[in-house]
């Protein structure tokens, strides 16, 4: 059985098996620390039973008007804990968390060579909004997927009308 419960500033220094994986994205201590003082009830630990930390989601509600939104900044299961629906739960806290805030649509950035997390967040119904280019860093440079997913406030789905052209990420909001 998985637990969710908020994320706190001793479990920074729990996370570093989690974030070993290669196809996690990590920051600097200032970074989480600020997720965690800003929107702390967007940063949430998945834990099991024997007190394992599963993985964890860090997020932010933010734009304007009809842009108003929950992000996914970062989420990742653990290896071991993969393929048990850790990574679903924890976007549903979030979603669940963004409609509270009166959100129009949840989104996040995935490398398009990571098949496997765009095959899950399909399947949790987030469909391709835009492509940005060369928006992570390496050798090359990786394109990335915006996914998107409406919530309840956005009645005409008009927040994952997808774009026909890519855009740099200097251009996305």
């Amino acid at each position: 059985m998985t637990t969710l419960r908020s994320f706190t500033c001793t479990d920074l220094l729990k996370i570093n098996e989690i974030n070993l994986d290669p196809l996690t994205e990590t920051y600097g201590m200032p970074f989480y620390m600020q997720y965690l003082a800003h929107w702390p009830e967007y940063f949430q630990v998945a834990v099991a039973p024997n007190g394992d930390f599963m993985g964890y989601i860090m997020g932010k509600a933010e734009g304007r008007g009809e842009n108003w939104h929950g992000h996914v900044t970062a989420l990742t299961v653990s290896p071991k804990y993969r393929r048990l629906g850790v990574a679903a739960t924890l976007m549903k806290s979030l979603e669940q968390i963004s409609e509270r805030k009166k959100c129009y649509f949840v989104d996040l950035f995935v490398r398009v060579s990571n098949k496997n997390a765009i095959a899950m967040y399909k399947k949790l119904g987030y469909v391709v909004y835009r492509t940005v280019l060369e928006y992570y860093s390496g050798d090359p440079d990786e394109n990335a997927y915006d996914m998107r997913k409406a919530l309840s406030r956005d009645v005409e789905k008009k927040s994952v009308i997808p774009l026909d052209h890519p855009v740099r990420p200097e251009d996305v909001e």
